[in-house]
């Protein structure tokens, strides 16, 4: 069967599985906010003294909306909504402070949004000297943030630095005017060439580019010339993934073009095998799935010594078991289990003002949900797993072999005696062999479409 035949036989809908089980499949009737407490103060004690934990910050606001965006967001140029926003974060991190019997250590912290940039280089300061006060850092931490190049300065870039921030990544999308309209995201290569050297001549360590495609009006020709340009700057590492194309769940944001305008699977995949080919002999390794770095990135070095971990920031080189996440529609996860706050701002505010940890669904794992949670996890990050050890033993492993079994006959996977192995031909397709093991998808077959295509 030829490359195109397999897209089209496993080109279906399938999570990007950042956490397992997925959101549509957590047991919110039996969660409560008690049972996220305890599950929070259990890993706790497990985690802070050995590798700390994570902290995930959502800064949700943005001057305009594109409309390839799936996050949450609040347009608006009121930079009034700033101040009072952090007060709220600040908050919050308090109600969590409060359950815990020492000062939590903090390994890995990341702002994500809307546009953290948004935000003022002053409040950003306010920000994290806020939550660090309450904390001690690990040895080896790790801060990091998003940042649009059409409203990132200097004094944002050596505000952070300053504060521990060496990592920072830039939303580059494609560099092509059309797609650029089309996603409501203009942005000429001058900014991000801007951005880029400012933050290496500052001293960051690690600066990311993320590129999109699949995206409404994209070629062949957009994507080659987008990484011909990025090769120009050459950053640490790349996000290079799939558009999304979830309309159903996102509203209005992601209808500001028709179906046909987007291309078709085949071509889509084209795009990435020829964009992953160039950056192949730019230097970058492919990092896990959708994701490249040079040997010189931590990244890279994460995924040597099988020490590459995902969470819903996507991979990341500093694993915890912990990652508490603040500010309206945050994720947080303690391992044993994950809550959502609320993805309201007035919500939030009122629950914060309550003395409310601001959750509104979550999901308390069982053991069976730890099991197939790790081997999920092991194979997006080191497209391998195995069940030789008691504690990964799989009760429904011979129903996973019979799904596996058309993917090993189309030598995506080698299956051995207590494990199994992706193979280079299987590696685009790892979204549908976890998905074999994903036997929440398997019992409640979704009588709507939930996610995007994963090819």
């Amino acid at each position: 069967m030829n490359h195109n035949e397999l897209i089209r036989k496993y080109n279906i809908p399938g999570p990007r599985y950042t956490s397992y089980p997925t959101v549509p499949f957590w047991d919110m009737d039996t969660f409560s906010l008690k049972q996220w407490k305890a599950s929070t103060q259990q890993s706790f004690v497990e985690s802070n003294n050995n590798e700390g934990i994570s902290l995930y910050i959502h800064l949700p606001f943005c001057e305009s909306l594109c409309t390839f965006c799936g996050c949450n967001k609040r347009i608006t140029k009121r930079h009034e909504v700033e101040s009072p926003y952090i007060t709220a974060l600040l908050k919050e991190w308090q109600l969590y402070c409060n359950l815990f019997e020492s000062k939590p250590v903090i390994k890995e912290l990341h702002l994500g949004g809307g546009t953290p940039t948004f935000f003022s280089s002053q409040n950003l300061k306010r920000l994290i000297e806020g939550i660090t006060r309450k904390a001690v850092l690990a040895d080896h931490y790790e801060f990091s943030f998003e940042g649009h190049p059409n409203n990132t300065t200097r004094e944002h870039l050596q505000t952070l630095f300053n504060l521990g921030f060496r990592r920072v990544s830039f939303g580059v999308q494609d560099y092509n005017e059309t797609v650029q309209k089309a996603i409501h995201r203009i942005q000429p290569f001058e900014n991000v060439k801007y951005v880029t050297e400012t933050a290496r001549e500052i001293g960051y360590t690690s600066i990311g580019h993320d590129i999109i495609f699949g995206l409404p009006f994209q070629t062949v020709e957009h994507i080659k010339e987008t990484i011909e340009k990025t090769k120009q700057l050459m950053p640490d590492r790349i996000a290079f993934y799939s558009y999304a194309h979830t309309p159903w769940i996102k509203g209005n944001g992601q209808r500001g073009f028709k179906d046909t305008d987007l291309p078709k699977a085949e071509d889509k995949r084209l795009q990435y095998e020829i964009g992953k080919d160039m950056l192949n002999v730019a230097g970058y390794s492919e990092i896990g799935m959708d994701h490249f770095a040079l040997p010189t990135d931590t990244l890279y070095e994460a995924m040597t010594t099988q020490e590459l971990h995902r969470n819903f920031m996507g991979y990341t080189a500093s694993k915890t078991q912990m990652m508490i996440g603040l500010g309206v529609s945050s994720i947080s996860d303690s391992w044993y289990g994950f809550a959502q706050n609320v993805k309201g701002i007035e919500e939030y505010y009122h629950l914060i003002e309550e003395g409310i940890i601001p959750v509104f669904k979550g999901h308390i794992l069982n053991e069976e949900d730890l099991v197939i949670r790790q081997h999920i996890l092991n194979l997006m990050c080191h497209y391998k797993t195995s069940w030789k050890c008691e504690s990964l033993k799989l009760n429904d492993l011979e129903s996973i072999k019979a799904k596996l079994s058309e993917m090993i006959k189309d030598e995506l996977l080698i299956l051995e005696n207590e494990g199994l192995k992706v193979t280079k031909k299987g590696k685009p397709f790892v979204r549908n062999i976890c998905m074999a093991f994903d036997v929440l998808l398997q019992r409640k077959q979704p009588e709507k479409q939930l996610f995007s295509m994963t090819i």
